[in-house]
């Protein structure tokens, strides 16, 4: 099971990098935990520059963007 994290205060962005990964995830039919972190201590921890942030299994893999959904998939499938 993936753990992923969605790091970002609540910015636009931040929302579509959420839909886009449920969507990826959804589309993959892969089992994942998904947390929202809004709090700006706790994103801090994860040394980010930008949000919006994605942490798969504990490693940042992308900061201060939104990929496309193909990407995202990508992305996922390389971390299971």
């Amino acid at each position: 099971m993936l753990e992923v994290k969605i790091l970002g205060t609540g910015c636009s962005s931040c929302r579509k990098l959420e839909r886009l990964t449920m969507k990826a995830i959804d589309e993959l039919g892969i089992p994942a935990f998904v947390e929202k972190v809004e709090d700006i201590q706790k994103i801090m921890t994860y040394d980010i520059l930008r949000t919006p942030g994605l942490v798969v299994n504990g490693k940042l893999l992308i900061s201060g963007e939104v990929p496309k959904l193909e990407k995202l998939k990508e992305i996922l499938s390389q971390n299971l």
